[in-house]
């Protein structure tokens, strides 16, 4: 099994990377490392039942089992206990990590109303970028009669990269739909 993004990189991004950044080295070159999504749900600490149609919902848009997130401490102002239930997250590598880069640029972006980019602000410093989508509603595998509660999302792409320009020159190859 291949994927589609995986020979985009190898055959296009590198060759790209090697005469824009000028490095020596193939293994020098900034690649996907991995594709974390997760869903803090603070309403869960009422609504348990939140916890399970979330679950079901990132299963269906990831392609795998999401990872429970519980509480690590007791905080009375938000009514939240010790290892209570608040979210849920998925860690997507290699073939799934780079199908799920394919459809979230090429058919979930571009189905975000008033859609004109995204910001080129928010890489962490490393090179790692974090996109906040507003609504589940913009993956395909949503169904719209299913949902009872939109809920928003982190989409965090670590690279390899060693400074943030590495990193937007990374994405940007990978046509990345940045602001202009």
């Amino acid at each position: 099994m291949f994927s589609r993004y995986k020979e985009f990189y190898k055959k296009e991004v590198v060759p790209r990377l090697i005469k824009e950044t000028g490095y020596k080295n193939i293994h020098q070159i900034p690649k996907l490392e991995k594709i974390v999504i997760n869903m803090g749900l603070g309403e869960a600490t009422s609504n348990s039942k939140i916890i399970e149609q979330s679950i079901a919902e990132l299963a269906k848009i990831s392609g795998q089992k999401p990872v429970i997130a519980k509480a690590r401490k007791s905080i009375a102002a938000f009514k939240l206990r010790e290892n209570q239930e608040i979210g849920c997250f998925v860690t997507l590598r290699d073939k799934k990590m780079y199908d799920f880069f394919d459809r979230l640029i090429n058919i979930s972006l571009p189905r975000v109303r008033d859609f004109k980019g995204v910001s080129k602000k928010s890489f962490d410093g490393r090179g790692n970028y974090t996109l906040g989508v507003k609504e589940q509603l913009i993956f395909a595998e949503i169904s719209y009669e299913l949902v009872e509660k939109i809920k928003g999302m982190n989409v965090t792409i670590v690279t390899t990269a060693k400074n943030n320009e590495d990193g937007y020159k990374l994405l940007k190859s990978f046509n990345f739909p940045f602001r202009n």
